[in-house]
């Protein structure tokens, strides 16, 4: 039995045809791609794995010590008690205040929300409109169950229609096909490891581009928040890791016209389906789940002049759809707590970004530097692009009713969220950073 998708706050964007929001938020549910695993360690009264005595303290001392690290204000929210996470981090997407955190360092199994570092690096490289007839070799180093989106060997198809299987679909068949037009496989791991140490990502072994379960592949909740928000400088990865739902190019038969069918995003706050709420203001980003890594969520979300991200890694609550449940807390949390409470980090600007002196999150007081020789600002690299400006009128709580055409289709804006995809990128904040000659 489907249940109906609720949009009250997020929007769809349909790339081949327009359509009218109600109609794509009625199709059918997203499947069942991303319901927790069983792991023999979550399972009630198992012993858990503890995290390492000692992490990377890029961002602040603070966050390199293992459990719950909050300074907690006057009037502040406590953190909410249904958090099971192995690691999670809140913090302000501009100011690159980290809130709190858990085991913000600890190096764990990333699934799919890697494929924000594989989009962050690749997607600039090739344009959109560039179309890529796929061969068998293409797909042949496919991992058995993978998350696919239907790519089909001797067919054509746009970067854009790939770039819509990797951020909706999660389409391991779709990273395959972007990563041979980069120049191959290994050569895209190789442009992410050293994308994410510009990044100062510096937890993150870079394996398999698609997050595929790897020997030696890891990340970490700081370094999944510092590769969004690098990502979220970008017009068209915003655009992407917002959609809900899109056209893709079906299989061609013979003497048929080639249809196209509908996908949909598996990130469940951003469309809501099964118990799932779709969170207000959220925009994006990644989740991910493998049987080796668990569940994993990174999300960003806008109240008013607030922005926020959030990640989840590997929740051992038994509840369905727990890594999205315990991220919209954490958001909410992290909404009533902002001004409440006292940073414990920041998040990192990338090397060659320069900064003003005190001007990050830690010049109140602090140098601004993070342990391992980092400038320590907080804020991500200046972008130059940012998306066309529309007029909207914003009707209060409900959300803003706005339209425009973007690569053919017509996105439909439902509510607040949109917001933090359309507002100028970068933010105010950044516009004091310049980057060195």
């Amino acid at each position: 039995m489907s249940t109906p998708i609720r949009t009250p706050c997020t929007f769809t964007f349909v790339s081949a045809a327009k359509k009218t929001a109600l109609t794509v938020l009625s199709a059918a549910l997203l499947p069942v791609l991303t319901a927790l695993p069983a792991h023999a360690d979550d399972k009630p009264g198992a012993e858990q794995p503890q995290p390492p005595a000692s992490m990377s303290t890029v961002g602040g001392a603070q966050l390199g010590l293992p459990g719950t690290q909050v300074r907690l204000g006057q009037g502040a929210p406590v953190l909410p008690k249904e958090v099971s996470g192995r690691s999670w981090i809140v913090a302000d997407a501009e100011s690159g205040d980290v809130l709190a955190s858990h085991n913000a360092h600890w190096r764990l199994p990333p699934a799919s929300t890697l494929k924000m570092l594989f989009a962050d690096t690749v997607l600039p490289r090739l344009p959109k409109s560039q179309v890529y007839k796929v061969k068998d070799s293409d797909l042949a180093g496919v991992g058995a169950g993978s998350s696919l989106v239907g790519i089909k060997e001797d067919h054509t198809y746009s970067v854009h229609d790939m770039w819509l299987g990797v951020f909706l679909r999660s389409g391991n068949d779709a990273v395959h096909v972007l990563s041979e037009m980069n120049g191959g496989w290994d050569k895209t791991a190789r442009d992410m490891q050293s994308h994410a140490e510009e990044l100062q990502a510096l937890d993150t072994t870079v394996v398999s581009p698609d997050g595929y379960d790897a020997k030696g592949q890891v990340s970490s909740a700081y370094d999944l928040t510092l590769i969004a928000r690098s990502g979220m400088q970008k017009k068209d990865f915003r655009e992407y890791s917002s959609t809900a739902t899109a056209d893709f190019p079906g299989e061609k038969k013979k003497g048929k016209k080639r249809e196209s069918f509908q996908i949909q995003n598996t990130n469940r706050l951003l469309t809501g389906a099964y118990g799932v709420e779709p969170y207000k203001g959220l925009a994006g980003v990644k989740n991910g789940n493998t049987t080796h890594a668990g569940a994993t969520f990174t999300g960003v979300a806008q109240r008013g002049d607030r922005v926020l991200l959030v990640t989840v890694m590997n929740p051992s609550a038994n509840e369905s759809s727990a890594v999205y449940k315990e991220a919209a807390r954490l958001l909410d949390w992290g909404f009533e707590a902002s001004g409440k409470v006292t940073p414990v980090g920041e998040l990192v600007p990338p090397r060659s970004v320069d900064t003003e002196q005190g001007a990050g999150p830690q010049g109140k007081g602090g140098s601004g530097k993070s342990a391992q020789g980092g400038a320590g600002a907080g804020d991500t690299a200046v972008a130059k692009d940012a998306r066309t400006r529309v007029a909207a009128s914003d009707k209060g709580a409900g959300g803003v009713g706005t339209a425009l055409a973007i690569t053919g289709g017509v996105l439909v804006v439902l509510a607040a969220g949109v917001l933090l995809v359309n507002r100028r990128w970068p933010m105010p904040a950044l516009a004091r950073r310049r980057r060195r000659p």
